[in-house]
């Protein structure tokens, strides 16, 4: 899924005037569209099919030869969580996980990252969904960062879905110091539990919810999420993020 032809003599400009390093490798960035990484550094990146075996609820990679994703297919770790369906573009690593990272510094998603974003939200999993959430942020932590990146991800996935955004309905209430990189399981859950609220509970009844984030690491965030708008009233919530932890 790389552009060609159409953005060739844009890029051929922009590579003269303003030169790019990819941020992994350090290779100049031919391709504008490809963002801040390389072509050869996504190429070596793990970014899923529709023949991926995966884990039909959470997404999660399987030991099993490659395959049409199949509801049979469950790691059965995931079964008690609340959300019906989890998907990402691929793995957190190398040019995703330097995508997720640009995008929290800026709000604009590089093309190629757009493309893969709404190739998945194009799937089967999500044709149920009815309404896009995006996960909030604390409204401190937003002021601070000036935007909401889960709320860039909506627009792009809203682009290929049709669906609206709705950025009101779930909110973070609870604010938490604690920086989330490198904490447990046990850690990541404490930092959400109880950190969501439903503001408007008649716009959520009977909605199938369409949750998006940059990276699912654990699930803590998501399962919070879930977990209020299911009592809302949601009829399902099913989770979209970029990337996705191996476990």
């Amino acid at each position: 899924m790389f552009l060609t032809k159409s953005s060739s003599l844009l890029d051929a400009f922009f590579n003269v005037v303003y030169p790019q390093d990819c941020c992994i490798c350090q290779r100049e960035v031919r391709r504008r569209h490809l963002g801040v990484v390389c072509e050869e550094c996504w190429q070596s990146t793990t970014l899923f099919t529709d023949f991926e075996s995966i884990c039909w609820k959470c997404g999660v990679p399987l030991l099993f030869p490659k395959q049409f994703a199949s509801k049979d297919l469950r790691c059965r770790k995931c079964d008690s969580q609340p959300f019906t369906t989890a998907r990402a573009v691929g793995i957190y690593e190398k040019a995703l996980r330097q995508s997720v990272l640009e995008l929290k510094r800026r709000p604009n998603m590089a093309r190629q990252l757009q493309l893969l974003l709404q190739a998945v939200a194009s799937l089967s999993p999500f044709h149920q969904c009815t309404r896009i959430v995006p996960v909030p942020l604390h409204p401190v932590r937003e002021r601070a960062r000036g935007f909401n990146q889960a709320a860039v991800i909506a627009r792009t996935v809203s682009v290929a879905t049709g669906l609206a955004v709705d950025y009101r309905s779930l909110v973070r209430i609870l604010y938490s110091e604690k920086h989330r990189a490198g904490l447990d399981a046990k850690g990541r859950r404490e930092t959400v539990s109880n950190a969501f609220e439903v503001t408007q509970q008649r716009v959520i009844q009977g909605e199938n919810i369409l949750l998006v984030d940059d990276v699912l690491t654990t699930g803590a965030t998501a399962n919070s999420c879930a977990t209020v708008l299911l009592e809302a009233g949601a009829g399902t919530v099913s989770v979209l993020t970029i990337a996705r932890s191996r476990r």
